[in-house]
């Protein structure tokens, strides 16, 4: 599978395939974002798929990645167990929790809880 753009729950979601590319730096978040554009308002990608920099906030590469899809107006769902990352870190905790009561980016642990979602955000 490729990434794709779907219709969950009533919105089009692009669904990042998890044998993808890394997300690794801002232009491979750019180029995410570039791919929704053909249709889709949340971009679904598997925390496999995000470096490990991602989950270590001190990087401030989740912060980069994150405010790329806001300033594009774009959802972010990261889908999948990231239970270890947060069991290592309490500021990842907090950024997830908070995250988790907004619109913009979400933590779920699979497509199905994003339906959910989706269905609760309209």
């Amino acid at each position: 599978m490729s990434d794709q753009i779907q219709e969950r729950a009533g919105v089009q979601v692009l669904v990042c395939d998890p044998a993808g590319p890394t997300v690794a730096t801002e232009q491979d978040a750019l180029d995410l974002i570039g791919a929704a554009f053909a249709g889709a308002q949340v971009v679904a990608v598997p925390a496999s798929r995000l470096d490990e920099r991602f989950f270590s906030l001190g990087t401030r590469f989740a912060g980069e990645v994150m405010q790329k899809f806001v300033n594009y107006r774009l959802r972010l769902a990261v889908v999948g167990d990231i239970s270890t990352h947060l069991s290592e870190s309490s500021a990842l905790r907090a950024l997830v929790h908070e995250s988790n009561k907004a619109g913009h980016i979400w933590f779920v642990p699979d497509l199905d809880a994003l339906d959910d979602r989706l269905r609760a955000a309209s």
